[in-house]
C-alpha cells in the first residue's frame, strides 16, 4: 500500500471538471486525507483547457506533486497536454469516446471507458463526469459509498432522481473498468487515513471566516479574479450577522466605502487583485493620512494590466508597500496555510485599529483558490482589540475646539471617536492638518504630524513575523520564501537534508515593517542564501537587500510562467549551490 497518489482531470473549461473534483476530493476529505489541489483554468467562461490536480495523502501536506499517478481525460488534448507528468506505469483513465492514445515515449497504461455512452444511456452526458470520478475511484479500491454519499450531498437539491442518476453513472464506469482490470490496482492502494475530521477549503473561504470571526460586518467589492470567492463567501455568511455586501461600480468606489465604513465604526474590509489595487492606491493614501483603519485583501495574479487573470504570481510585493504616493504608515501581511488566512484576517482587523493604519493581507492565487486541507480551527485563540477607539462618553469641549483626533502621541496613536459620539466632533481632511483635523500648512506642524503618523511603524507587533525552521546553527544553505512557497520548500528541505545538505528555511509573513531584527541572525550564519518567489524581478530579495543587507550571499530561484514551484525544482536549484552536492 502507499501513503500517497496524485489524480488529476481535465478537458474543456465548461463541461464539469471542477464539478467532478469537488466531489472526488470531498469524498476522500471524508474519509479522513490530507488533500492539496492545484486548479489550472483559463480566463475564459468556457472553452480552453482546463485541469484539477489532488494530491492524496496520509499526512500533512502542503505542495503539489512533482508527478502523477492517475490522468482522467474527457479530450485527447489533456492526454497531450499532461501525460509527461505520468509517473511510469501511470494510468490514463479516458473516454473511449475520442479513440484515446497516450503519445510515444510514455510509459503509462490506458484504460478506455465509455464514458460518454454511460452518461447518455442515462439520458444525457451531463452524467460522463460522475462517471469518469467513479471509474477512477474504482481503481483505486475505495469505498462506493463514501463516494455516493458526496454525490447525493452535491446534487441533493436537485431532487432523488438527479442524484439517482448520477449514482448510477458512478456504478456502471466503475463496474466496467473493474472488469476491463480484473479489480483494483493493487500498487494504487492507499494506507488508511486517519480518519479525523478536517477542512478541506480554499484561502479566499478562510479569508471570509476570519472576516466573519474578527467582527466584519460590511464588505464593498467588485468581483476579479483571483478575489471573489471573499465577496461571494461574505455576501452569504455576513446577512446571518446583521452585516452585508455591497457590489460597487469599481475598486475605487470599493476601497472608499470600505474606509468610510471604518470612519463609521464597522470594522469593513475590502478585497481584490493587482489591477484593482493600482485603482485603490489614491484612497489608501488616503486611509494613511486620515488615519483611518481600513483592511485589504490582495490575492496576486499575473501582471501587468490584464496580465495572466488565472496563474500564480507574486508581484504585487513592493506596489503594496510603496504603491501610494508621498509617504503613509502601512501594514502588509503575508499568510503562508489556509490556517493563516484565517487567524491573520482576524490580526489584520486588530492591527488595523491598533495602529490605525491601512492593513494590507497579501495572497497569491494558490493560496487564495488551491483547496488544501486544514486543522479545525481554534476560535478560542481569538481576541478582538479595538485600539484606542473611544468607549463611552468624551469630556466636554472648551468654547471653539474640537476633539484631538489627531492628538500627538509618543506611539503616533491618537484617541479615535466615531460619528456622532457626543463631543468627539472634529475635521476630516486628506490635505494636511493639525491635531483636530483643520487643514494646516506650517512647516512646524507638517513636520509634526509625518513623524506621528510613520511613527507608528516602529511599535508594530505581529503575531510571528517570520516562520523559522532551523535545525542547523551553520546551514549550507538558508531558503526563504513567501506564500504559497512555504509548503514547497519544506518538501525540498526534507530531501535536501537526505541527501546531507544542511539547510534552514524561514518563510517571511510581514512585509512591512520588515522583520530586520528578526531575519538578521539567520542570515549571518546561512553560508549561502536562497530567496524563492514567483516574480521576475526578485521583490522579497531586495526588500532583505534593502533592510537586512548581505546581498553577497544571496541567490535568487524565480518562476514567472504562470505557474507555481515544484519541489522538484527547488530542490535541483539547491544541489547545484550546495558545496555537498559540488563534491
Amino acid at each position: 500500500m502507499i501513503s500517497q497518489l496524485s489524480w488529476k482531470i481535465g478537458g474543456q473549461q465548461g463541461e464539469g471538471v471542477e464539478s467532478t473534483d469537488k466531489i472526488f476530493s470531498t469524498a476522500l476529505n471524508r474519509l479522513g486525507y490530507y488533500l492539496y489541489g492545484y486548479r489550472h483554468f483559463s480566463s475564459r467562461i468556457k472553452g480552453g483547457h482546463t485541469n484539477n490536480k489532488i494530491r492524496i495523502s496520509t499526512k500533512p501536506i502542503r505542495a503539489i506533486s512533482d508527478d502523477l499517478d492517475i490522468l482522467v481525460a474527457f479530450d485527447q488534448e489533456t492526454i497531450d497536454l499532461n501525460a509527461h507528468e505520468l509517473r511510469e506505469n501511470g494510468v490514463v483513465v479516458a473516454d473511449a469516446k475520442f479513440n484515446p492514445v497516450v503519445p510515444e515515449g510514455i510509459k503509462a497504461r490506458l484504460f478506455p471507458v465509455p464514458i460518454t455512452a454511460i452518461a447518455e444511456e442515462l439520458g444525457t452526458s451531463l452524467f460522463k463526469n460522475m462517471a469518469a470520478s467513479g471509474a477512477s475511484w474504482a481503481l483505486l479500491g475505495l469505498p462506493l459509498e463514501v463516494f455516493n454519499k458526496a454525490v447525493e450531498e452535491e446534487f441533493g437539491r436537485k431532487g432523488p432522481a438527479v442524484v439517482e442518476k448520477n449514482i448510477e453513472a458512478v456504478r456502471k464506469a466503475a463496474e466496467f473498468i473493474l472488469e476491463m482490470n480484473g479489480g483494483p490496482l493493487p500498487e494504487f492502494q492507499l494506507e488508511p487515513a486517519d480518519g479525523k475530521q478536517k477542512l478541506f477549503i480554499i484561502g479566499n473561504d478562510a479569508i471570509g471566516l476570519g472576516a466573519v470571526a474578527a467582527g466584519c460586518r460590511f464588505m464593498p467589492a467588485y468581483p476579479i479574479t483571483p478575489a471573489s470567492e471573499i465577496m461571494e463567501y461574505l455576501t452569504k455568511a455576513l446577512p446571518k450577522f446583521g452585516g452585508t455586501v455591497i457590489q460597487t461600480e469599481d475598486e475605487i468606489a470599493a476601497v472608499t466605502m470600505a474606509i468610510g465604513g471604518n470612519y463609521g465604526g464597522v470594522r469593513t474590509m475590502t478585497a481584490s487583485a493587482g489591477p484593482g489595487l493600482s485603482l485603490m492606491m489614491e484612497a489608501i493614501g488616503l486611509a494613511g493620512m486620515t488615519e483611518t483603519p481600513v483592511v485589504i485583501v490582495d490575492t496576486q495574479r499575473g501582471g501587468p494590466s490584464t496580465g495572466l487573470p488565472t496563474k500564480q504570481e507574486q508581484s504585487d510585493v513592493l506596489a503594496m508597500i510603496y504603491g501610494t504616493h508621498g509617504e503613509i504608515p502601512k501594514i502588509v501581511l503575508s499568510p503562508s496555510t489556509i490556517e493563516e488566512c484565517f487567524y491573520d484576517t482576524v490580526e489584520a482587523f486588530n492591527l488595523a485599529e491598533k495602529y490605525q493604519v491601512p492593513v494590507i493581507l497579501l495572497t497569491d492565487l494558490q493560496l487564495s483558490l488551491g483547496k488544501q486541507s486544514s486543522e479545525l480551527l481554534d476560535y478560542n485563540k481569538i481576541v478582538i482589540d479595538r485600539g484606542r477607539l473611544v468607549q463611552g462618553d468624551l469630556p466636554e469641549l472648551e468654547a471653539n475646539k474640537m476633539f484631538k483626533r489627531y492628538e500627538l502621541s509618543e506611539d503616533g496613536v491618537s484617541p479615535r471617536s466615531v460619528p456622532g459620539q457626543k463631543y468627539g466632533i472634529h475635521h476630516v481632511t486628506g490635505v494636511e492638518h493639525d491635531q483636530e483635523g483643520r487643514p494646516s500648512e506650517s512647516a512646524i506642524n507638517r513636520k509634526q504630524m509625518m513623524d506621528k503618523r510613520l511613527g507608528k511603524l516602529k511599535n508594530v507587533k505581529v503575531t510571528n513575523p517570520i516562520l523559522v525552521d532551523a535545525p542547523h546553527a551553520e546551514p549550507d544553505l538558508l531558503i526563504i520564501g513567501m506564500g504559497s512557497t512555504g509548503g514547497t520548500i519544506d518538501e525540498a528541505r526534507s530531501r535536501l537534508d537526505k541527501q546531507g545538505i544542511k539547510t534552514n528555511h524561514i518563510t517571511v509573513r510581514l512585509l512591512n515593517p520588515f522583520p530586520v531584527e528578526e531575519l538578521q541572525p539567520y542570515l549571518e550564519k546561512a553560508k549561502t542564501v536562497v530567496v524563492i518567489e514567483n516574480n521576475a524581478t526578485a521583490q522579497l530579495a531586495s526588500l532583505i537587500k534593502l533592510n537586512v543587507g548581505y546581498a553577497d550571499k544571496i541567490k535568487n530561484l524565480l518562476k514567472y510562467n504562470g505557474n507555481p514551484f515544484l519541489p522538484a525544482e527547488i530542490t535541483t536549484f539547491c544541489q547545484e549551490l550546495s558545496p555537498v552536492w559540488q563534491r
